[in-house]
C-alpha cells in the first residue's frame, strides 16, 4: 500500500521572538547613532576651533606686519588738522592710529607705499581700518577689514627714550604741537573669549 507524504507544517516567528528582535535592533541602532553623533560632534568643533586659530593667527600676524613697520610721517585728517605718525590713548576715537611703510603696490597705481592704518573694537570685533589717501579730504575712501571676533579688550602702552611706559602717544607731558617722533616699543594685549589674555612686544626700527 503506497503512503501519502506527510505535509511539513511551516513554522513562523513568534511576537515574542519579534519583539525581542526589534528591542536588540533598537538598542544596536541607538548605540550607532550616538557614536556617530558623538564623532560629528567633535569634528565639528575641532573644524570651528581650527577656524578661529586660524583667524588669530592672521589677525596677530597682520598686526606684527603694521607695528614693526610704523613710519614717522604725520598726516592731515579729513577736518584739515595735523595728526602725529601715531596717536592712541582714551581721548581718541580710535585704539591705535598710524603711519606704516611698506604698502605693497603690485599693479603700479599712482600713489604712496605709505599707509594710514588704525585699530577698533567693534561689538567685540576687532577691526582693521585703513586709508587710500595719507592725507584726508573730508569724506574720505576708507576701507574697513573684520580681523578676529569675541574680543574682549584691546591696549597698547608705548616706551618713551627715557624708558618709561606710556598708556597714551604722544605723552600727555609733551607740548601742543610738539613733533614727539615714535616709541621705542610698543606693547599689546588682546583678550579674547577662547584664547584669554596675549601679549606681544613689538621693536620699532
Amino acid at each position: 500500500m503506497n503512503r501519502l507524504p506527510s505535509r511539513t507544517s511551516a513554522r513562523g516567528f513568534t511576537l515574542l521572538e519579534v519583539l525581542i528582535a526589534v528591542a536588540i535592533f533598537a538598542v544596536l541602532s541607538a548605540l550607532a547613532y550616538g557614536g556617530l553623533s558623538s564623532v560629528l560632534n567633535a569634528s565639528m568643533k575641532t573644524r570651528q576651533a581650527n577656524e578661529q586659530l586660524q583667524s588669530l593667527q592672521l589677525a596677530m600676524s597682520l598686526i606684527q606686519q603694521d607695528m614693526i613697520q610704523i613710519a614717522n610721517r604725520p598726516v592731515t585728517d579729513e577736518f584739515g588738522q595735523p595728526a602725529p605718525a601715531l596717536k592712541s590713548g582714551s581721548e581718541f576715537e580710535r585704539i591705535i592710529e598710524f603711519t606704516r611703510r611698506g604698502w605693497r603696490n603690485p599693479a603700479g597705481a599712482r600713489r604712496s607705499t605709505l599707509q594710514r592704518v588704525a585699530y577698533q573694537l567693534n561689538e567685540n570685533t576687532l577691526e582693521r581700518l585703513y586709508w587710500r589717501q595719507l592725507d584726508r579730504a573730508p569724506n574720505p575712501d576708507m576701507v574697513r577689514l573684520p580681523l578676529l571676533e569675541k574680543v574682549k579688550s584691546l591696549s597698547f602702552r608705548y616706551l618713551d627714550q627715557a624708558g618709561a611706559w606710556r598708556e597714551e602717544w604722544p605723552p600727555l607731558t609733551a607740548a601742543p604741537g610738539a613733533s614727539v617722533g615714535l616709541p621705542r616699543a610698543i606693547e599689546m594685549k588682546l583678550e579674547t573669549e577662547q584664547w584669554g589674555e596675549i601679549t606681544r612686544l613689538f621693536a620699532l626700527q
